[in-house]
């Protein structure tokens, strides 16, 4: 029985997912999750230093001629104090003296010989001056469990000197494709057949999603080959086909279903496009039948089957989030049922997408993100505020902005 979008948002929340983990190199741990929470191990900076080349001094000192009585670079251990009317020239990222109050940047002094310098600038006290810790505290909280590691957290490792990390393990997916009516992109087509756009779709996605991906070929329109190719897919965290789970005499995957101890979580979905969406579990394995057209297959992916790799990845964050943005035109739709609209989204309006037949492809290399309408609204109005979902997107466009003015 078909469920409500809500219901089955809850569902894949409450999954239940024995993750497993794995310690890798810091350098190979770009968008894993990581598998436990990390402290810093000391603080930064470790020491109070010079944010500026220049001359560290006692601040009541700044109106008189200081004497240079020494020099300290970037990482020497030189533990010399200032004394009065004193100075010592300094480097950036070097150990100041424990007295020191300020920082006198090389540029804000006069030479009066070789060994004596005067301030011509106003001084503030304890100016660039870079104080143990206030960067990152020992034992501060760096990364959460659940946290995607993308190259600002691997920074944060790297200054801690942490060189491996627990992270969760790649999902394994397995996807394989099913309907004699269609063929895999690389072989011979004949003119009453079409090529199969959603096998190639779903691993391309799978992978930029993190995970591990394998094909293992096409079945044939049989409950045996069905059956097959789900005995063999076992292995998985997760099974993905489209296709074969609508009400019809081909349909054959609902039926090789029943030869396996499945677990049915719900069979359909009250939305638009896409309700013919299936999601169980046999044995370990979790199993998604999405419906064999192309925008629906991947508009249902995008709204649960992103929700249900995010819960296999380890993410804690399982939930969609959106942006406010105004929609570009009026738009009309029938109410009674929950409906996904994509488009383009170009940081201010959303463009509806004018091609939206469930069984079109030309709409996802055009689309960006999407909305999801309320199954009691008929209209939005142009200008009107919605809630925007992403689909994939590196926020750039081929026409100069200028970012840099606020009006």
């Amino acid at each position: 029985m078909a469920v409500c979008v809500q219901n089955a948002m809850d569902i894949i929340s409450n999954l239940t997912i024995d993750l497993k983990f794995e310690i890798v190199p810091i350098e190979d741990a770009l968008g894993r999750i990581c598998a436990k929470d990390i402290y810093a191990t000391t603080s930064l900076p470790k020491f109070d230093n010079s944010a500026m080349d220049g001359y560290a001094i006692i601040y009541n000192d700044k109106d008189n001629e200081l004497n240079v009585i020494d020099t300290i670079y970037a990482g020497d251990n030189n533990n010399k104090l200032l004394e009065n009317n004193s100075c010592i020239k300094i480097m950036t990222g070097a150990k100041i003296p424990s007295n020191t109050t300020a920082i006198i940047p090389k540029e804000d002094t006069v030479e009066l010989n070789e060994n004596k310098i005067k301030i011509i600038k106003n001084v503030k006290e304890y100016q660039h001056i870079r104080y143990i810790g206030e960067d990152i505290d020992k034992n501060e909280l760096l990364v959460n469990i659940g946290e995607e590691l993308n190259f600002s957290k691997i920074t944060l490792l790297a200054s801690q000197g942490i060189s491996h990390i627990k992270v969760y393990k790649k999902p394994k997916i397995v996807v394989f494709a099913s309907g004699e009516e269609l063929k895999l992109h690389y072989e011979k087509i004949e003119d009453y057949q079409i090529y199969n756009s959603n096998t190639p779709s779903l691993i391309a996605r799978c992978k930029e999603l993190g995970c591990d991906v394998t094909f293992i070929g096409q079945a044939n329109d049989s409950v045996e080959s069905i059956a097959n190719y789900i005995k063999n897919s076992l292995d998985a965290d997760l099974i993905i086909t489209s296709g074969g789970v609508s009400v019809g005499d081909a349909d054959f995957t609902k039926e090789a279903l029943n030869q396996f101890n499945f677990e049915q979580f719900f069979d359909g979905i009250k939305i638009k496009p896409g309700k013919p969406t299936v999601f169980g579990k046999i044995e370990n394995s979790l199993m998604l039948n999405l419906p064999g057209n192309p925008l629906a297959s991947a508009l249902i992916f995008e709204l649960f089957g992103r929700l249900i790799i995010q819960k296999l990845l380890g993410s804690k964050d399982t939930f969609h989030n959106f942006i406010y943005g105004k929609i570009n035109s009026d738009f009309k739709t029938k109410s009674g049922r929950v409906t996904i609209i994509p488009g383009f989204f170009d940081g201010e309006y959303f463009d509806i997408s004018n091609k939206r037949s469930p069984g079109m492809v030309s709409t996802l290399g055009k689309c960006n993100s999407m909305i999801v309408i309320d199954e009691n609204l008929e209209s939005i109005k142009k200008d009107n505020f919605i809630k925007i979902l992403p689909i994939n997107w590196k926020f750039f466009t081929n026409e100069k902005k200028d970012f840099l003015i606020y009006e």
